[in-house]
């Protein structure tokens, strides 16, 4: 709730009434897709119209540098202190991101919309100067104080905060994209309305498709050795590792999705600049081949990197011979890790293109004239983020609900052993 009216908070120096012209701009291209990600607050000038992107931005380099840095690489095999120093790091960086990513926001408002700026229709009442080091500064503490949202909600919460604030944003565009469509059907003449309940098919049919992406594995057989422990068998049976399909996850396309946003951000501070403004004209109709094409690159290359971070077959090999496992046929240690690691270089490949795939789809229902709010729906980042945060909250739900469930039957185990020992 503190986030959606966080949303409708104004900056400073803005006049809200004349921001209409900037609306409707930010509901296109590149600028749309940010929009969505801050929840309509970019739109709006609001304080919170950066969102929890810096954040993100923030992370992926944090998260390369740990390939490449090996003072990173040393943070990451420290356990609970190194993911402390790495989190600190992560948001000095995000303040820097942030105070970057403001001067461009506010320098393409002014360009945009300059009667909407008090700063240049009432110079006499606040200095250009002052205007922009006061709106840099809320709109840094807008996007921590975001982050500090969401890591409350992931420590005392259900599910991860910073994920569950990106999909609430997304969600809460969802009725007014509908109605738009709907209304813009609505008034066609010749079945208007025949094809809109053909695109609510559709709509239920990519999501499906994003359920079985997100859901889908690669059962590995794997049996344990038989132990016996004074009179009870342990082991012995046949158990499955399962390895998914996509295995990272939203984050490929959310990185992506990120450095795509880099040129129009970049240009924001070269209005004048025809290279700049070409490349990020180029990169601004996400309906282009060309932004379509290395969307898609990015994506596939993001989710091979992301797996490779995310699974370690080594780890995983080591802990199968550990507690006396083994995949049959294979053997234990490095044959085992190989195994595994060709088999996440084969599923990860198709999961990855029908990742892309998906991601492109609100390109394809924009060129078939669907609406453009509505279109976003029909796949990329706003559908995979619903999909995988909703599913992956219900699945911690489940597993709390469970843990809750096993705790009252040993309370009552315990109250009903202590009954019947008084009693005896």
């Amino acid at each position: 709730m503190i986030y959606r009216l966080g949303s409708y908070v104004v900056l400073p120096g803005i006049d809200a009434n004349e921001l209409g012209a900037y609306n409707q701009q930010a509901q296109e291209g590149i600028l749309g897709l940010i929009n969505m990600f801050a929840g309509g607050a970019f739109s709006r000038a609001s304080i919170f119209a950066l969102g929890i992107m810096p954040y993100i931005s923030a992370s992926i380099v944090v998260q390369l540098l740990g390939i490449a840095v090996p003072y990173f690489q040393k943070l990451q095999k420290e356990g609970e202190s190194g993911r402390k120093k790495i989190n600190q790091i992560t948001r000095v960086l995000t303040i820097i991101v942030t105070a970057t990513q403001s001067v461009g926001f506010l320098a393409n408002l002014r360009s945009q919309v300059p009667g909407a700026i008090l700063s240049v229709t009432h110079p006499e009442l606040i200095s250009n100067f002052m205007f922009m080091f006061t709106n840099i500064v809320i709109l840094t503490a807008g996007t921590m104080f975001v982050m500090y949202l969401g890591e409350k909600i992931t420590d005392r919460g259900v599910g991860n905060g910073i994920s569950l604030l990106i999909m609430i944003g997304i969600v809460a565009r969802l009725p007014n994209a509908l109605l738009g469509e709907l209304d813009t059907r609505a008034g066609e003449a010749g079945g208007g309305l025949i094809i809109f309940l053909i695109e609510i098919v559709a709509l239920l049919a990519v999501i499906l498709a994003t359920v079985l992406l997100v859901q889908g594995t690669r059962r590995i057989p794997v049996q344990y050795a038989k132990r016996i422990v004074g009179n009870k068998q342990y082991g012995g049976v046949r158990q499955y590792l399962p390895l998914k399909v996509n295995a990272a996850g939203v984050m490929p396309i959310i990185f992506a999705q990120a450095l795509m946003f880099i040129p129009a951000t970049v240009a924001s501070f070269f209005p004048t600049s025809s290279t700049w403004i070409g490349l990020a004209g180029a990169l601004n109709d996400y309906t282009s081949f060309w932004y379509s094409f290395i969307f898609s690159i990015l994506i596939i290359l993001f989710t091979y990197f992301y797996t490779a971070v995310t699974i370690n077959p080594v780890q995983i090999a080591d802990d199968l011979k550990r507690n006396g496992g083994f995949i049959p046929g294979i053997k234990p240690g490095k044959k085992t890790s190989n195994y595994i690691d060709s088999i996440m270089s084969r599923i990860t490949l198709p999961g990855s293109i029908f990742l892309a795939l998906v991601a492109i789809m609100p390109a394809f229902a924009k060129i078939l004239n669907v609406n453009t709010q509505f279109s976003q729906f029909f796949g990329g980042t706003s559908l995979l983020i619903m999909v995988g945060v909703i599913l992956d909250t219900l699945q911690q739900i489940e597993s709390h609900l469970l843990m809750r469930h096993y705790d009252g039957l040993m309370k009552t185990g315990r109250i009903k052993g202590r009954t019947g020992g008084a009693m005896r």
